[in-house]
């Protein structure tokens, strides 16, 4: 009966073409093996073995759950500048992110992060487990196990990584596996310094990039490829390289005091090394070099111009602006190019800028976050002025240098609806928001914005202008909006597809994909690693030699294409002299291209600005006013915004205090 069981589940497992999955047999395959059967039956059959490793892996949360906190394991954009909301946050199960910044996490009270930080471990067991006895399995496949080592390599380099990014120095197991029921010497073990973590998390992901495929069959989108890997390497090594783990003053004021208790070694290194930007460079130039049939294996992601595609602006002086992407951003529509990516429109499967990507249930529902609440949504996922006010214009100027061509005003109110790329501007839109460059209109809901909803075939449920003022519909002083609204008159649509509705008639919500890491930041963090470079340094990675400096060319073939892609001009020759100008508009670049993408949260901190840019106010519209009161900056009317903790110990989340209680030798992140 047993097996007749087991066999059914298995079907179900090989079937399933997602790498993390949130479907419920999927998750019981592990516990099925933890329950009914001992170990030793996993290694009887190969399929056994891979459906324990596939168990393992569906032990990671949904990526995508950057807001909500069900199973959650990022701390996402509430815990960052780029947003804010009003939703309840007192209970363990609420908005983590916020929790977060409100100083309701603590070494006692970890929410859903306490279960993370134990399952992480749990995965990293059950991978020793396979890697320890994958050779009893008889009669396995050369094939098979080496698609078996490769991700399960995989699996627990990402569960290292996530220690790291999330928690700090992990405990590094190596091979072992850990018993139970030992006494409490056997498991007492000091954490790595930062500097082994990385070393041993990139190590491992190289040696999981020897054994896995280079593309998946449409099917199983969703599972990690070796570009993944080579990817994951690039992010670690950019994140090694940066001020606050690279010695310097970043890192002696967050960590100049932080020693491992087992051995005085520091945790984080407090002597400079400029290689580490040239590994960086070499890792991220290792993915844009990738290939596929004599062809980029990886690609920005474009939608080709139609007729509703605006012209260029004409008073561009960038000489390439007008070349064919991405020489420049001619013959592509840049609104579409960058909206189709995440609100479900492109085919993810098939789109080259997804190194990695999976399918979210968690993300599809937490668009109802942004949703006007008079229409079945929530309506309080935040967007603070700072980030509108990044934005730039349309001919790529700043809101304070803005040209006659394409002017910014904060007076006044357009006359006409204006349309393109399928995008409607309406008319009493207020001239803020007008001349916006194209990302803006893809992520940012306004007031009298428009919401198409077609999907909703129910008069009144779609073709629908929205307005946050106090006395609208939707404002704060609607009954149902006490936490029901947006502090500051903005809402994220970036994941919003025009079908998407949450009430009406056939209303319904188109699926979405959650990007965990795209080509964009590869090519941003290869601009941004060669741009810190003061030298010629020649590094190895992986038994391959690569020589790099500054190289503005370089920096500037990489860092173009993603302002061309927006119908933005390039750098030009006067920034790319200057490394800390090119350095600020990085900054400015990964903010906007990557907002509520979870890049934020480790960006600020890995650069040693945290503290510095979480201490700009949060500020907004004035949603406590009629229209004619409305528009103007003002601090939103709540405790909430000066209640915001900003402090050095926030780099890191605490370690469960119980943690710290059991194990002598396991020190408490700083400041905790």
């Amino acid at each position: 009966m047993n097996r007749l069981k087991l066999l059914s589940i298995l079907l179900a497992v090989i079937s399933f073409p997602t790498f993390f999955s949130s479907c419920k047999d999927f998750l019981n395959i592990d516990r099925y093996f933890d329950d009914e059967f001992k170990v030793d039956s996993i290694f009887t059959q190969t399929r056994y073995v891979e459906a324990y490793m596939w168990g393992a892996a569906a032990m990671f949360a949904d990526e995508g759950q950057i807001f909500s906190t069900s199973g959650q394991d990022v701390l996402g954009p509430l815990a960052t500048d780029e947003a804010f909301t009003m939703f309840n946050v007192d209970g363990s199960s609420s908005y983590s992110g916020m929790r977060f910044v409100l100083g309701h996490i603590t070494p006692d009270n970890l929410g859903p992060f306490g279960n993370n930080y134990k399952n992480l471990y749990k995965i990293v067991r059950k991978c020793n487990t396979i890697l320890s006895r994958i050779d009893e399995v008889p009669e396995m496949s050369a094939s098979d196990r080496m698609n078996i080592l490769g991700y399960t390599r995989f699996i627990r380099a990402y569960a290292y990584n996530k220690l790291l990014m999330e928690f700090g120095p992990p405990v590094i197991l190596g091979d072992d596996v850990i018993e139970t029921n030992e006494p409490i010497e056997y498991y007492d073990r000091p954490r790595s310094t930062y500097d082994e973590a990385v070393a041993y998390i990139c190590d491992e992901f190289e040696k999981a990039a020897e054994y896995m495929p280079v593309t998946v069959p449409i099917l199983d989108f969703g599972r990690p490829t070796k570009g993944a890997a080579y990817s994951l390497v690039a992010r670690l090594r950019l994140q090694h390289a940066s001020p606050l783990y690279n010695g310097g003053q970043a890192a002696r004021i967050y960590f100049g005091d932080w020693k491992r208790l087992t051995d005085g070694a520091f945790y984080v290194s407090q002597t400079y090394d400029e290689s580490r930007w040239a590994l960086a460079a070499a890792a991220a130039r290792r993915v844009i070099d990738m290939d596929l049939a004599g062809g980029p294996l990886y690609r920005l992601y474009t939608v080709v111009e139609d007729e509703q595609t605006p012209v260029l602006p004409e008073n561009v002086s960038d000489p390439s602006y007008r070349e064919k992407f991405p020489a420049g951003a001619g013959g592509i529509d840049h609104y579409k190019s960058y909206s189709e990516m995440f609100n479900g429109e492109c085919v993810p499967s098939v789109n080259p800028e997804f190194i990695w990507a999976r399918k979210s249930d968690g993300l599809k529902s937490y668009t109802r976050a942004s949703f006007p609440i008079v229409h079945g949504g929530w309506g309080g996922m935040a967007v603070p002025q700072k980030v509108i006010d990044s934005y730039y214009m349309q001919d790529g100027r700043t809101i304070d240098n803005a040209s006659d061509a394409f002017p910014y005003s904060e007076e006044g109110f357009t006359s006409g609806i204006r349309s393109f790329s399928g995008y409607r501007l309406n008319a009493g839109v207020y001239n803020m928001y007008v001349n916006r460059e194209m990302r803006f209109y893809a992520s940012i809901g306004f007031s009298e914005g428009y919401w198409p909803c077609t999907s909703a075939s129910s008069a009144g449920d779609y073709n629908l202008t929205v307005t946050y003022y106090y006395d609208s519909p939707n404002g704060k002083s609607n009954p149902n909006a006490l936490v029901n609204h947006t502090p500051t008159g903005y809402v994220m649509k970036k994941y919003i597809h025009p079908m998407d509705a949450w009430s009406g008639t056939n209303a319904r919500v188109v699926d979405k994909v959650f990007p965990i890491i795209r080509f964009a930041e590869i090519l941003l963090s290869y601009a941004e690693a060669l741009n810190n470079l003061t030298t010629t340094h020649t590094v190895e990675l992986n038994g391959e030699t690569y020589t790099f400096s500054r190289d503005v060319n370089e920096i500037a073939n990489a860092f173009n294409p993603v302002r061309y892609r927006a119908g933005l001009p390039g750098l030009s020759d006067v920034e790319l002299q200057s490394q800390r100008k090119i350095q600020e508009l990085l900054e400015k670049e990964r903010m906007i291209e990557f907002l509520f993408e979870n890049r934020r949260f480790y960006d600020v901190r890995r650069w040693g600005i945290y503290e510095n840019v979480e201490n700009d106010r949060i500020t907004g519209m004035n949603v406590d006013a009629n229209k004619e009161g409305y528009y103007q900056r003002v601090i939103p009317n709540t405790a909430r915004i000066g209640s915001r903790i900003i402090n050095k110990r926030m780099v890191f989340l605490p370690l469960p205090r119980a943690e710290i209680r059991r194990l002598p030798s396991l020190d408490q992140n700083p400041g905790w």
